[in-house]
């Protein structure tokens, strides 16, 4: 960038002399990915430095009263009602906008396995954080960071989750 700079007065503003060459790059979709995606996986190393390195139920209860890793108020219910077919968690707007915060609806077959719980939220976080903006792969880069855990570990995890609910959908039981 060139540029020069003068006072035009005492007690007044800088101001420009010469023009800023424009940036000799445009951003594409696939860059604005990438630094989404590398700000997530820093979020999540911030919350697992201050939540850490063990993080069960209090430290996300914690988490979700944090403005500075959970966006917007949110709190976590045990409700399948707004869930689809095989779906462990999602988060219900409380209003037309993020500001009015949300409901982490989780599945309640999970309702007595509050540690495991954990990573069925974190995995949703993102989508309270990020909006449509996040996708599945920045969605399991933060739940694995926060937990400590590869991503490989924390995808077979929430895929046992999901084969869980599945199997309790299709045979009777309490979940509902």
């Amino acid at each position: 960038m060139k540029g020069s700079f003068s006072k035009e007065a005492p007690g007044t503003r800088l101001r420009c002399l010469n023009n800023f060459e424009p940036m000799s790059k445009k951003l594409t979709p696939d860059d604005a990915r990438q630094s989404l995606t590398a700000h997530v996986a820093e979020k999540a190393v911030e919350i697992r430095d201050k939540y850490g390195p063990c993080i069960g139920w209090n430290e996300l209860l914690r988490i979700l009263e944090d403005r500075s890793a959970c966006r917007y108020p949110c709190e976590v219910v045990f409700d399948a009602g707004p869930l689809h077919h095989g779906e462990f968690a999602f988060p219900v707007g409380k209003g037309e906008h993020p500001e009015d915060g949300f409901t982490m609806c989780v599945h309640p077959h999970f309702a007595t396995q509050p540690e495991r719980v954990v990573h069925l939220v974190l995995y949703q976080l993102v989508q309270v954080n990020y909006g449509e903006f996040a996708a599945q792969e920045d969605a399991e880069t933060f739940g694995a960071i926060v937990l400590g855990i590869s991503n490989d570990e924390y995808y077979q995890i929430l895929c046992e989750m999901v084969d869980e609910i599945r199997s309790c959908e299709e045979a009777p039981c309490n979940c509902s």
